[in-house]
């Protein structure tokens, strides 16, 4: 008989996704940790739409902001990286 029990919904642990999201500091899986955690803040927000705490609401939209924001702020900084590189190269 097995005991393993089922996976836990990914979802269910936003907040640690979102934390390891935004203090991730190797540039190769940032953007990969940012994808899988405004997924999970996607789904708590959907599973949440009717029945969750104002609290939880607020917390999950601000997380979502400030992760398409760290994201965008990243991909400004590889597109001025990378143009930077181009420049010097020519």
């Amino acid at each position: 008989m097995s005991t393993a029990f089922p996976p836990r919904p990914v979802h269910e642990d936003w907040k640690t996704l979102y934390r390891a999201a935004i203090q991730e500091t190797e540039r190769s899986n940032i953007k990969q940790k940012i994808s899988v955690a405004v997924t999970a803040v996607l789904a708590r927000q959907k599973e949440l739409f009717s029945s969750g705490t104002s609290e939880e609401t607020e917390a999950l939209e601000e997380a979502l902001y400030l992760l398409r924001a760290y994201r965008n702020a990243w991909e400004s900084a590889d597109d001025v990286s990378g143009s930077a590189a181009k420049s010097a190269a020519a």
